[in-house]
């Protein structure tokens, strides 16, 4: 009998068979069905009671929630389990909360995820799951931190005095008289939300997906160890085609012995993101007319059947950063390849639609796929607006409505809109129909980069000429006990360290 894969083992999807369940027991007028077992009690370790059930929370996904009770000790206890399979990314979720409406915004923590409140650089590790909003998670953390209290101020009166402070500041936050403030969830699960809003800026709420290292893969129980790695050689389909020259068979230092041959597909061994068995990345060079040689990657696994699509740009870091605009006019300016990196902003004002770099990753389509993917992952990552979930409020599920409505109609050509992409590396591109000549629809300037962006870019640490005088001075003065960046070295170095 054939094994079952990683995806059928470990993925399986609890929320579907809880839903078959409930169904078969749901009350002729729809009613959901709470399911009742007796469970083990903890504290007493009497019998006690456990209710399940099984709901959908609006702009997010199924869920399980998990109430126990014992009537024994009065011990009671309620957690929250995602009612489905681990995504195939883990998920970071930003939120800067100025108002007392943010308070209320909804927060899906799962058992994987990491909860932060930056401004205090206070975190709450993984642990058992939470259904609650702002305000709850804030005055539940205060709560948790003052049970100790009385017996620090007896044992360590000075750790009682810091977590005051920090209680009474948590509280403040709660209470909404200390805004604003920063908090983020951290999930490599990917099964973890904080409630979006219509309204809600770049600046204001950020959600990014990141593949998972194979730490957090391991803490999941994703581990694998199982298998060898792909043999690293040219696709089989490109073996009969003499214009792609084949790989030697000998050994090769990065998969490669020479320089990259432009339109030659590469393939060298990598382990899934998704369930870290091992897969074949694909890596193509290609030549973009009027602008630059791009690396195009794509990953699948035969396994879990994860994808994803990349596309790198290389090349020496510009001096300045670059500003595309464009204006779509007709159906036939979607069809403009464009080629957004990485580190890329994209803006559209007409549709309110802003997209953070980081955000979707190298994508190298045209303007109407681009807008297509970034519509489909709204629906499926950020909320799903299929049914309306359990208690959608219904003046959110409008705004939603109009905006997919309008991001739909751009889609289909029937609005004209501005585009605008600006990279810092100036490793975006937009395709121009009238060139080498200007396009009379597309701006393109170039920009002096922010001290942010050289920040967050790696720049402002990065010394690329003269560092080699620098080391030297520097183990000069640390032979002679000089101060070297403000510390004073002492002793002989050996080997230049």
């Amino acid at each position: 009998m054939a094994q079952p894969s990683l995806a059928q083992d470990l993925f399986e999807d609890m929320g579907r068979k809880v839903a078959e369940a409930s169904a078969q027991e749901a009350d002729s007028d729809g009613t959901k069905v709470v399911d009742v077992i007796e469970s083990l009690c903890m504290n007493c370790h009497e019998d006690g009671t456990t209710r399940l059930l099984l709901t959908k929370i609006p702009y997010f996904r199924e869920i399980v929630i998990m109430s126990f009770e014992c009537p024994h000790c009065h011990f009671k206890n309620a957690e929250v389990q995602t009612a489905g399979e681990i995504q195939q990314r883990g998920v970071k979720i930003t939120l800067r909360v100025d108002n007392a409406e943010d308070l209320n915004r909804q927060v899906v923590k799962s058992d994987s995820a990491v909860f932060r409140v930056e401004d205090i650089d206070l975190e709450i590790p993984p642990g058992r799951g939470q259904l609650t909003n702002v305000e709850g998670i804030l005055a539940m953390v205060a709560q948790d931190l003052e049970v100790k209290q009385d017996e620090r101020k007896e044992v360590v009166p000075d750790v009682y005095e810091k977590i005051r402070t920090i209680i009474q500041t948590l509280r403040e936050m709660a209470s909404g008289s200390k805004v604003p403030f920063k908090i983020t969830v951290d999930d490599p699960a990917g099964n973890s939300s904080i409630e979006p809003s219509t309204n809600d800026t770049a600046a204001k709420y950020f959600r990014h997906e990141y593949p998972r290292s194979a730490e957090q893969n391991a803490s999941l129980g994703l581990g694998d160890t199982s298998g060898d790695a792909p043999a690293t050689e040219i696709r089989p389909e490109y073996h009969a085609n003499q214009m792609y020259p084949r790989m030697p068979d000998g050994p090769m230092v990065n998969n490669v012995d020479e320089d990259i041959v432009e339109n030659q597909v590469y393939s060298f061994p990598a382990s899934c993101p998704g369930c870290t068995k091992p897969c074949t990345t694909n890596m193509k060079m290609v030549n973009i007319p009027h602008f630059k040689q791009v690396v195009l990657m794509s990953t699948v696994c035969d396994h879990c059947g994860y994808r994803s699509n990349e596309v790198k740009t290389g090349g020496a870091v510009p001096e300045k950063g670059r500003r595309i605009t464009v204006s779509i006019e007709n159906k036939e300016d979607l069809s403009r390849d464009i080629l957004k990196s990485e580190s890329c902003a994209l803006a559209c004002p007409e549709l309110h639609l802003h997209v953070e770099p980081g955000t979707l990753g190298g994508r190298f389509t045209t303007i109407e796929g681009l807008l297509t993917q970034v519509r489909d992952d709204l629906r499926s990552s950020i909320f799903d607006v299929g049914d309306g979930g359990d208690s959608v409020d219904t003046a959110n599920k409008e705004k939603w409505d109009s905006f997919f409505a309008q991001l739909t109609s751009a889609i289909n050509g029937e609005v004209k809109f501005n585009i605008t992409l600006e990279d810092p590396l100036a490793s975006s591109y937009v395709q121009s129909f009238a060139a080498p000549e200007p396009d009379s629809q597309m701006t393109v300037e170039d920009y002096e980069r922010t001290a942010q962006e050289e920040e967050e870019l790696g720049l402002t640490d990065m010394k690329t000429e003269g560092y080699e005088e620098e080391h030297a001075a520097n183990v000069l003065a640390a032979a002679n006990g000089e101060k070297v960046n403000g510390e004073t070295k002492t002793g002989a170095t050996t080997n230049g360290a």
